[in-house]
């Protein structure tokens, strides 16, 4: 593994070598860990002109789910415990004779960037702008392999919950009890905060559970993902609790499944991003939804839980293969309730099957 970070760490060097930039600090903690194979709390990346470095502001703590850095990448540790890692890191890019350091601006504080240009007066500070996130953006089968685990430990969490009695349970009790048992089947964790939505709360977008119980007749809304070595997936799916669904609902859950399978069989390499978006919101705009519907029908997913590409009407650009990305239309009627559907797959070429689906629960709309 540790040539795949190099490989990483070579690719992001070509990229601001180009643009004529020394050396590059890298202080996200996702882009560290892309590159370094781990990101201690505070920890920055410096790729200098002669080494690589990892900043510390104090001994890596050894735990399992964060990895342990790169075994060709060396450490440095500061010796005071308040130091700041990335002023550190510019300070030690000077002592290389570096003269221009590209950064990382859209993570970086004013504060920070003056604090910089402060150590380092003689480095001429650039933009490396976004370079470690395109990296990020197609996976390699390691990666994916962590998203497919991932995938089926949230899908194994949803299905044991189905299978309790639900109706007189608060929204927080069931997302306390998924989250948990995420952890008990090998996650890192929730993958983000779970959602679970009943009856008028149901298929809000990121709905953050109260105490409203859920009730026979209640369309029951939940989202929830599993972080797998750092790799977080999605899945989304409704269902109705305890009675036969009524004619709305029914009607409203197929318009959204149709808009969801649109989406889903538009994935494939060279496909625009908008035009998978377009996919799936034509289907519900048709049936008069269009004010009801999110601003966008999916995102990439990876070591954080929204990354590039966005699905959505103005996105640029295409797919390419082995991007994993959720497909999540919804619809939320105020005052009754909704309907979300959400999978997390992966972009395959039609002569490899087409796109991968790694959640696999169950679609159909179920009575519990």
């Amino acid at each position: 593994m540790s040539e795949v970070y190099a490989n990483r760490r070579s690719r992001l060097r070509d990229h601001f070598n180009a643009a004529g930039t020394a050396a590059a600090l890298v202080t996200r903690p996702a882009n560290v860990r892309y590159l370094a194979a781990a990101a201690p709390q505070g920890a920055v990346l410096l790729l200098g002109r002669r080494e690589d470095l990892l900043v510390c502001a104090g001994q890596p703590e050894d735990r399992p789910f964060e990895g342990r850095p790169d075994e060709n990448l060396r450490t440095h540790v500061l010796s005071s415990s308040g130091g700041d890692p990335a002023v550190a890191a510019a300070g030690l890019a000077t002592a290389e004779g570096a003269d221009s350091l590209a950064v990382e601006e859209h993570h970086l504080t004013v504060a920070r960037h003056r604090a910089l240009a402060s150590v380092a007066p003689a480095l001429r500070l650039a933009d490396l702008g976004a370079a470690v996130e395109q990296l990020r953006v197609v996976k390699d089968e390691e990666e994916i392999s962590c998203l497919r685990i991932g995938a089926e430990i949230a899908d194994q969490a949803l299905g044991e919950l189905l299978e309790s009695i639900l109706v007189g349970r608060t929204e927080r009790h069931l997302a306390l009890e998924l989250e948990r048992r995420l952890v008990d089947h090998g996650a890192d964790g929730p993958a983000f905060p779970t959602s679970v939505a009943t009856g008028p709360h149901s298929g809000r977008r990121g709905h953050r559970p109260t105490d409203r119980r859920v009730e026979e007749g209640d369309f029951l809304s939940v989202c929830l993902g599993a972080t797998y070595r750092g790799y977080r997936c999605e899945i989304g799916r409704t269902f109705v609790i305890g009675t036969s669904p009524a004619d709305w609902q029914i009607e409203l859950y197929d318009l959204v499944f149709a808009a969801q399978r649109a989406g889903r069989e538009s994935l494939a390499p060279g496909t625009a991003y908008r035009d998978v978006d377009r996919a799936a919101r034509q289907v519900l705009d048709s049936a008069g939804y269009a004010e009801a519907l999110t601003p966008l029908t999916g995102h990439g997913v990876g070591l954080e839980i929204d990354e590039d590409p966005q699905l959505a009407p103005a996105a640029m650009g295409k797919l390419d293969a082995c991007v994993p990305v959720t497909v999540e239309p919804g619809v939320h009627l105020p005052g009754r309730g909704g309907v979300r559907i959400d999978d997390t797959l992966v972009v395959r070429p039609e002569a490899d099957g087409g796109p991968e689906l790694l959640t696999i629960t169950t679609k159909e709309l179920l009575a519990l």
